[in-house]
């Protein structure tokens, strides 16, 4: 499971720094949480597979189209639930990082329509 590490509250949200300052750290922070969205991707996209798998896997098995094991039985509804734990948990933690992404991009956003334009053109120069 991929946790969040932090949240917009933990940061130096609120503080008294400089307006340049808190848009190059929201940027990084939004960076941080598009890698944790990603990842969270990921691990629901390879659960989802896991749960095919092993759907598919069990289905054969009750079927009787092939003779296995018992022991495939239990491992195919084992992969099946643990895929959908991770699945489960991943999308709480995507839910929870698209959330704070879309706050810090609001964030930046007010502080960038607050500077002055002439401001906003010597960023751009450097």
């Amino acid at each position: 499971m991929v946790q969040v590490a932090f949240r917009m509250d933990d940061d130096f949200a609120g503080t008294d720094e400089d307006p340049a300052a808190e848009i190059s750290r929201l940027e990084a922070q939004i960076e941080r949480l598009g890698a944790v969205a990603e990842s969270c991707r990921k691990v629901i996209l390879a659960a989802k597979v896991a749960i095919a798998v092993g759907a598919l896997v069990l289905l054969v098995t009750v079927a009787g189209l092939i003779n296995v094991d018992q022991i495939v039985a239990f491992g195919a509804a084992a992969v099946i639930l643990g895929g959908i734990v991770a699945a489960g948990s991943n999308s709480r933690t995507l839910s929870e990082a698209t959330a704070n992404m879309r706050t810090a991009e609001a964030r930046r956003a007010e502080l960038i329509g607050a500077l002055p334009f002439s401001a906003v053109i010597e960023e751009t120069k450097h």
